[in-house]
């Protein structure tokens, strides 16, 4: 396994609530970044699909890390917008994002989802989100 990967799957296990979902960060480098997080009884709504939160949770932490391989460690997603394109009812969400520009502040990445049926990877929704390089001090300690 490649540092990257290995530095991404460290920081996907500190985030409390990316436990919860179990997530794993299958895939990640300056090019690619692949997240899945198995669906269940859990992750649905009160009608038998997955809940929009679980699919626009996948996205945008798939964006979050293909922003960072732009920009580097130390972003926040800024801005997200999610299409849902069709019910998610497989066993797993598979989440691939890429960076489209990153500049010095910010980036812009595009991530489908997919819903895994089987072998089958169906299109369920696509993201696009800006990440943001944070301040190298808090905004509670700046002037």
């Amino acid at each position: 396994m490649d540092d990257m990967l290995e530095t991404g799957r460290d920081i996907l296990a500190k985030q409390p609530f990316s436990r919860v979902m179990q997530a794993e960060l299958v895939a990640w480098s300056k090019t690619e970044t692949v997240l899945r997080v198995p669906l269940n009884d859990n992750t649905q709504q009160h009608i038998g699909m997955t809940h929009g939160g679980v699919i626009c949770y996948a996205a945008d932490n798939a964006l979050t890390y293909a922003g960072a391989a732009a920009l580097g460690s130390g972003v926040v997603t800024s801005e997200l917008k999610i299409n849902y394109i069709r019910p998610a009812i497989g066993s797993a969400l598979i989440a691939r994002a890429v960076a489209l520009h990153g500049g010095r502040s910010q980036a812009v990445c595009r991530c489908d989802v997919y819903d895994l049926r089987g072998t089958d990877e169906v299109l369920c929704a696509t993201a696009l989100g800006t990440i943001a390089r944070l301040p190298s001090k808090p905004e509670t300690e700046q002037a």
